[in-house]
């Protein structure tokens, strides 16, 4: 009994419970009314403890869900602190001269190399970084805008505050929070290879000149960029030490860099060599990568040496004033860090490669006394019988092949081929301490100057220092150089001579002392040379003369045509590689370019095909059709044809009469002249047509003019020009009874009517220029029945048209002024 009073008090405890929660929820108003005492069920406790558990995993859950919102709201109002303008300490109206002074102020202060403070580089960091935002319009706007410049949007605009679709992966865009997720996350192995818009133009570029670069673009929550990352790491060092450059371009954060290298995804991987940039598109292993590491290099830049090509190799130093290395390797191909190494030094030096496994290379090996089983490197310059320098090593590295040969780059007497290699060999003087001078020897080509050659060259082997260099110049191929050390005098004229010079600035002024007498390569000429080196290392005056030297002509450069070749293939090579592997972005210039191209062809060969079409209705008739009447019907009208606008093929051809003699003639403009062609009324027509033919081409010049004149009407006048050139066209007796038969027509004559002189054109005649009645042939009937009983000859052994048959040769003649000029005191009249 007793226990179950207990059971009944706790239930109704219980029950008055509940009834206060409930009022405390619902009020009064809510209260229901008192119920009896219930007995609570036999099994509601194991229930109430699972609903129990999961309230404590949902709460659970809850706190983790508050805690990363909570993490995430924290971090974007942290990047949301970053204000540029606060950065900089300059205002929000600020110009931009004054944002560009401020940024110049912080950077000399806060630079990591002049500021040991331990937070200089992140300030440094965050200066350049508030620097490019506020120094760019679109940017500055941008973060005044919306508190943020747009460098965290994601790599594509069109992407900004999306998720990725769940069927490319569980990928989560940092752009949603608008804080950078992986901040922490990002790989430091990749910090040193960073590289930004300003360090690639000014810095990467003109080093791919000397070694070749892989780039890799990668981004931030890049799964791709993560599968790679270990075959990235270990090809990156690899190739590293063999003297690849390595770079990686974060999208996110350069993004500029990126769309100018022509990356459109991530992650991408390229190479640039030369400028040259070439997308890799293979799969991402460890041999693809070298492979396209060494495709990128030239291919012709170690040549293949045995012993049937060596002495032919070694003999090319003369020819491109180079030192010749030979590298022996027991590898069958050319190892990649000696092309590394080839193309680094091409500018200075040649490589020959020889496999000493080879069979062939047996000769070459005991001359020179080879360990086939080391690696051996040799540099050979003037003397090609021994090396000057040698080097062996089990274990070749890149920094023992560098020292090797930044210390064997130039000849003994190297010549002077252009102005690069002038001022790496005579360097400009710095200061008192650091001099140097240039012993050059002006000499020519040729075995008559060799003896004095060689001479020269043991004088240089022996007295070689960092602070002397000897060098040899062509007179032939560098006269301005020559002429202004030497300066023309006539001693030196045929011979060798030996100047010493110090370039004292980039401007070309230099001071210099020429040896008395022209060097001959004996005895005294060594000690008179030997002496004046030795007075110079105390005397600097010793270089008493001073001149400005011009720059070098390249002697070694190729021509115009065969660069113009060589960029053409570049670029084909370019948009080959650009079809197959290039996007349609990428490939619309090209397109473009073609479709103009062809649209441009399309357009001449129309408008050439009616122009054909045109001429063709514009001809004039054939001579064939011509009859008798036509002939006399142009004859009689010809006179006022003249003055309309010539169709193609002829010309506009007044006659010469008395009316205007004074205007076309005595009173010409100066620098005018008037070509008058002489015909008769029988050979009037054919000889205008060809006229008109010969002289078409010329009418373009507003200096010339063109006439006829009548034979018939103003023989005097003729004859009085013609005694002026008798030598050009005698006149007969007139005491002959050919005297009024003389047959004139045909001849042209180019009258300057201010300066009084005349040039002449006789036409050509196979037969006797005297011109007798009876020897014409293939001519007219109608011509001969209007001449008859004139005074006029036919024409000689060749017909009418033939007689002006180079009168165009005549006029090119008369325009380049080197005719024979007739001079006269006065013009006649014209009756």
């Amino acid at each position: 009994m007793a226990g179950s009073g207990a059971v009944s008090m706790v239930t109704a405890g219980r029950a008055r419970r509940k009834r206060r929660r409930r009022v405390g929820e619902g009020g009064p108003s809510a209260a229901p009314a008192a119920s009896p005492p219930r007995r609570a069920p036999s099994r509601p406790v194991p229930r109430r403890r699972a609903a129990a558990g999961a309230m404590e995993l949902g709460r659970a859950g809850l706190a983790w869900a508050a805690a990363l919102l909570l993490a995430a709201l924290g971090a974007q109002a942290a990047a949301g602190d970053f204000d540029p303008y606060r950065v900089l300490g300059v205002g929000r109206s600020s110009s931009q001269a004054d944002i560009k002074k401020a940024y110049k102020r912080l950077a000399r202060e806060w630079h990591p190399d002049k500021n040991k403070d331990p937070g200089a580089e992140d300030k440094f960091i965050q200066i350049s970084k508030a620097y490019e935002i506020l120094s760019n319009e679109e940017k500055r706007a941008n973060f005044d805008r919306y508190g943020d410049a747009g460098e965290s949007q994601g790599y594509s605009q069109h992407q900004h505050r999306q998720f990725h679709h769940f069927h490319e992966g569980f990928y989560f865009d940092e752009s949603f929070f608008h804080f950078p997720f992986n901040s922490e996350r990002r790989d430091t192995s990749d910090e040193k290879y960073l590289l930004h818009f300003s360090h690639y133009i000014n810095e990467i570029v003109p080093d791919s000149f000397k070694k070749p670069y892989l780039i890799k673009i990668t981004s931030d929550w890049c799964f791709s960029c993560i599968h790679i990352e270990p075959v990235w790491k270990e090809v990156a060092q690899e190739l590293e030490a063999l003297g690849v450059g390595i770079g990686v371009v974060h999208a996110g954060y350069e993004r500029r860099l990126a769309h100018h290298l022509g990356a459109h995804s991530t992650p991408s991987l390229l190479g640039l060599i030369n400028g040259k940039i070439t997308f890799f598109h293979n799969a991402v292993i460890r041999e693809n990568l070298r492979q396209f590491v060494e495709n990128l290099l030239p291919g012709n830049l170690v040549e293949k040496i045995t012993d049937k090509n060596y002495i032919r190799f070694l003999s090319n130093w003369k020819k491109e004033n180079k030192p010749h290395v030979l590298l022996f390797d027991h590898m069958p191909v050319v190892p990649l860090l000696y092309k590394l190494t080839a193309f680094a030094y091409r500018d200075y030096l040649s490589f020959g490669y020889v496999y000493v496994g080879l069979r062939g290379t047996e000769e070459l090996s005991s001359q020179y006394n080879i360990n086939v089983y080391t690696p051996t490197m040799m540099i050979f310059k003037e003397h090609i019988d021994r090396p000057a320098d040698v080097v062996q090593a089990r274990d070749m590295k890149k920094q023992l092949i560098d020292d090797f040969l930044s210390q064997n780059k130039f000849l003994m007497v190297a010549r002077l081929t252009n102005q690069r290699l002038f001022q790496e060999l005579c360097p400009v003087k710095k200061s008192h301490r650091q001099r140097k001078h240039c012993v050059v020897l002006l000499t020519g080509e040729g075995d008559k100057f060799a003896e004095a050659y060689e001479a020269f060259l043991t004088f240089a082997v022996a007295n070689t220092k960092d602070t002397l260099k000897f060098v040899h110049i062509y007179n032939d191929r560098q006269p301005e150089f020559a002429d202004a050390l030497l300066m023309d005098e006539e001693k030196y004229r045929g011979k060798s001579a030996v100047v010493i010079l110090e370039r004292r600035n980039n401007a070309g002024k230099i001071a210099y002392k020429t040896l008395e007498e022209a060097w001959q390569g004996s005895k005294e000429d060594n000690f008179i040379l030997l002496d004046l080196l030795e007075q110079l290392r105390t005397d600097p005056g010793l270089l008493s003369s001073e001149t400005v030297l011009a720059d070098l002509n390249d002697e070694l450069a190729p021509m115009f045509l065969i660069r113009w070749l060589y960029s053409v293939l570049d670029y084909i090579s370019d948009c080959w590689d650009s079809l197959f592997h290039s996007n349609w972005r990428e490939m619309m210039p090209l397109l473009s370019l073609l479709f103009s191209a062809l649209f441009i062809l399309f357009g001449t060969v129309i408008v050439q095909a009616f122009s054909d079409s045109s001429d063709t209705r514009d001809s004039p008739p054939s001579e064939k059709e011509e009859t008798a009447a036509k002939t006399e019907k142009n004859d009689a009208s010809f006179s006022k044809e003249s003055n309309r606008i010539p169709k193609k093929g002829f010309v506009e051809v007044t006659e010469l009469t008395d009316i205007n003699y004074n205007s076309n003639l005595v009173r010409l403009r100066p620098g005018h002249m008037n070509v008058v062609l002489i015909l008769s009324n029988s050979t009037k027509t054919l000889l205008l047509q060809k006229f008109a033919l010969e002289v078409y081409t010329f009418t373009g010049s507003s200096s010339l003019h063109f006439s006829f004149l009548s034979l018939d009407k103003h023989r005097e006048w003729l004859e009085y020009l013609l005694e002026f050139a008798q030598d050009a066209a005698p006149i007969p007796n007139q005491y002959d009874k050919h005297f009024l038969e003389r047959d004139y027509t045909g001849y042209v004559l180019a009258l300057n009517g201010h300066k009084k002189y005349f040039c002449l054109f006789k036409p050509h005649r196979s037969g006797d220029e005297g011109g007798t009645p009876g020897s014409c042939e293939d001519y007219d009937s109608s011509l001969h029945t209007e001449a008859r009983g004139k005074s006029s000859c036919s024409p000689g052994s060749r017909s009418i048209k033939n007689k002006l048959h180079k009168l165009s040769f005549w006029m090119e003649r008369l325009l380049e002024g080197s005719l024979q000029r007739f001079y006269i005191p006065s013009w006649p009249a014209l009756d």
